[in-house]
């Protein structure tokens, strides 16, 4: 049940501050940020108070023409019917955006903006339900398979975000459709087939972008796990204290990510925080941190970020490729990558131990790449 007496409990936390206190009477209500809102919070609670230096750093102007996402058109739903010399410039862009950025979007890749608005409007009215309906889903428990809660780091991050999430594996193990709620469970089956098809093909234009066989990060399993987040960022009352989403970087291969129009997503790039536009119909792909590593830095896991704002609710549909958890492979720098000019940066690893570091530091604004350096 949830508690209505929340603010009340907020209140009386001590002048000393104990924030595992407000964590645990937040958590408790399991209703997450969209709760607050509902119950016409006006100042944003301690535990989301960002550190200083997180907003801090240069925002560069959204006009500039130097610091653009680069866009990919991908020429339809089947990239086999390209000619050689437009699949050559479709590598060559790839490469590009993955060497420099980390980040790119895609156009004209095959999904119909219908299922893509679908999506969205699904992730919406999950989160919008009455909190007696979307509580009955909030655990922090991942055996559960549907996962809905506010910030996965909760209890471990330096500061919460102003998000609710809605999570669960697509593949290789499907979630049972009863278990899912009804708002997204028709349109998650389809979209997650749609993605899982466009993962495949990414995948070979990066080991191509690599020099490598088409094939190759498709046979490593790159694209065998799928997990699928739906984000809800609230309207806040004071977001210049607090971020929808902190610093960070993806502790996955690929992440291919659904925004809709209000914007706030950004990347940072050459020391400035840019802006990632929202493309109706677009696809954001980025690199993500093991990716990075079996590439041996020739692909770049850029750090991004979610601004909270005044506006709202914004929402996303993120898909995040993985290997099956838990697995016993090991992934390091791909030997076909190496020489002598260019040895491994990174120990072989295996998954479950990279998701172990990256869970329990949290988003606390550095990568766990560091730590598996040789």
């Amino acid at each position: 049940m949830v508690n209505p007496n929340i603010h009340r409990v907020l209140d009386e936390i001590p002048s000393h501050y104990d924030r595992r206190q407000e964590v645990e009477a937040f958590d408790s209500t399991k209703a997450g940020v969209r709760g607050l809102v509902e119950d016409g919070v006006t100042k944003v609670p301690r535990m989301f108070f960002s550190p200083p230096d997180w907003n801090s750093e240069k925002i560069a102007s959204k006009d500039s023409d130097h610091f653009r996402i680069p866009v990919i058109d991908l020429g339809g739903t089947n990239l086999e019917s390209v000619d050689a010399v437009g699949h050559k410039e479709i590598v060559s862009q790839v490469r590009r955006a993955a060497e420099t950025w980390g980040f790119f979007q895609i156009v004209d890749h095959g999904i119909p903006v219908e299922i893509l608005d679908e999506m969205l409007q699904g992730v919406r009215k999950f989160h919008e339900l009455p909190k007696e309906e979307r509580s009955k889903y909030y655990t922090r428990n991942a055996s559960k398979g549907i996962v809905y809660n506010s910030n996965f780091d909760l209890y471990t991050a330096p500061a919460a975000n102003w998000r609710d999430t809605i999570a669960c594996f697509v593949t290789p193990v499907s979630p049972n459709p009863d278990d899912l709620p009804r708002e997204i469970r028709d349109t998650l089956k389809e979209y997650s087939k749609q993605i899982m098809k466009l993962g495949v093909a990414l995948f070979e234009l990066l080991s191509e972008a690599l020099g490598l066989n088409p094939s190759h990060l498709n046979d490593m399993g790159c694209s065998e796990g799928l997990v699928f987040a739906g984000h809800y960022y609230p309207k806040c009352p004071e977001p210049e204290l607090t971020m929808g989403t902190s610093k960070h970087s993806d502790n996955d291969f690929l992440t291919v990510l659904l925004q809709d129009q209000l914007g706030g997503l950004q990347v940072h790039f050459q020391d400035e925080w840019i802006d990632v536009t929202p493309m109706h119909g677009g696809l954001v792909v980025n690199v993500g941190d093991l990716l990075q590593l079996i590439s041996n830095d020739k692909f770049k896991s850029a750090e991004h970020r979610v601004l909270s704002n005044h506006a709202g609710p914004r929402m996303s549909a993120s898909f995040f490729s993985t290997t099956t958890l838990p697995s016993t492979r090991t992934f390091g720098p791909i030997k076909e990558l190496l020489s002598q000019e260019n040895p491994p940066l990174y120990r072989e690893i295996m998954i479950p131990e990279y998701v172990k570091v990256s869970n329990e530091k949290g988003l606390d604004g550095t990568s766990p790449l560091s730590q598996f350096k040789l």
